[in-house]
C-alpha cells in the first residue's frame, strides 16, 4: 500500500513538472518531453525529409520563402536555428515546422497564398504550432495511451523507440514524411491566434489573412481540398473566430516593416 502511494506520488509530481503554458493564449499544456529531445527527434525528421524531397530551384520563390519566413522568426524572439526550405511539389498544398524551427512550404501551396502577406498567414501558423510546442503535446497524449503514466519516466529517459514513434505520431510523419495527422480543434485556433500575432509584430497586415482563409473556404467548398486544409480545417466559424481575434492581433501591427517585435 505504501508503496502504491509512493507511485502515485511519483506519477502526479512528474505530470505537475510536466505542465506547460502556451505563448500568448495561456493555456495549461501536458508536455511530457524537453525541448532538446524533441529538437533532437526533430532534427532526425529533417534529415529523412531532405533525403526523399525534390528542394525547389527558383531564386525567386526560395528568396521569398526565407525573407518572409525570417522576419516570422524574428517576431517570435526565439533563439532557434532556423531554416526554411522548399520543396518542389506543385500538386501538394503544404507547409508545416519541425521543432527546432525547421520549415516546410511545398510549392503548391502558393497558388493560394499569391503574395507575401498570404505566405505570411501559412508560416505564421506553422510556426505558431511549432512555439505552443503542440506537436510535443500531441505526442505525450501518445505516448500516455501507448505505455501509461507508470512507465513515462522511464520511456522517456531511454529515448526509446517507442519514444521515436510517438514523436512521428505526434508530427504526422509517420505513414509519409511531411504529410501531417490533423491537430485538434483547440490547437488549431490556437495556432490561427499565435499566427495572427506573429505575422503582425513581423509588419505584415493580421487582416488580409481572412482573405487567404477565405479562398482555402472556397476551395473545400468546390471539394477541390488542397492538403492544407485537409490537415487544417476551415470554416465559417473559423473565419469568424480570426475576425474576433484581429483587435488583438492590431495592437501589435506594425506597418514599417516588422520593428514592433517586442512584447
Amino acid at each position: 500500500m505504501k508503496i502504491q502511494k509512493i507511485q502515485s506520488l511519483c506519477i502526479l509530481s512528474f505530470f505537475l513538472i510536466a505542465c506547460a503554458t502556451a505563448p500568448y493564449t495561456h493555456r495549461k499544456q501536458l508536455i511530457l518531453i524537453d525541448p532538446d529531445s524533441e529538437m533532437s527527434l526533430g532534427l532526425e525528421a529533417q534529415k529523412q525529409i531532405l533525403k526523399k524531397a525534390k528542394l525547389c530551384k527558383d531564386k525567386e520563390i526560395v528568396n521569398m520563402v526565407n525573407r518572409v519566413g525570417w522576419r516570422i522568426a524574428k517576431a517570435t524572439r526565439r533563439n532557434l536555428p532556423w531554416e526554411f526550405y522548399v520543396i518542389k511539389d506543385d500538386k501538394t498544398a503544404n507547409a508545416f515546422c519541425l521543432p527546432g524551427g525547421k520549415v516546410f512550404v511545398y510549392t503548391g501551396i502558393l497558388k493560394y497564398t499569391q503574395d507575401e502577406t498570404g505566405l505570411a498567414t501559412v508560416l505564421a501558423h506553422e510556426i505558431g504550432h511549432a512555439i505552443a510546442r503542440h506537436g510535443a503535446e500531441r505526442m505525450s497524449m501518445v505516448l500516455v495511451a501507448q505505455v501509461g503514466e507508470a512507465a513515462l519516466a522511464t520511456v522517456l529517459k531511454a529515448h526509446s523507440e517507442t519514444t521515436r514513434q510517438a514523436f512521428l505520431i505526434g508530427y504526422g510523419l509517420g505513414a509519409q514524411l511531411g504529410v501531417l495527422l490533423p491537430y485538434s480543434r483547440v490547437q488549431e485556433y490556437e495556432a490561427d491566434h499565435l499566427g495572427l500575432i506573429l505575422m503582425a509584430k513581423a509588419g505584415y497586415d493580421p487582416r488580409k489573412a481572412i482573405a487567404f482563409w477565405e479562398r482555402m473556404s472556397q476551395e473545400n467548398k468546390k471539394k477541390h481540398i488542397p492538403e492544407f486544409l485537409s490537415t487544417h480545417p476551415t470554416d465559417e466559424k473559423r473565419i469568424e473566430a480570426i475576425k474576433q481575434l484581429l483587435p488583438e492581433a492590431l495592437k501589435y501591427y506594425n506597418p514599417n516593416g516588422g520593428e514592433n517585435v517586442g512584447n
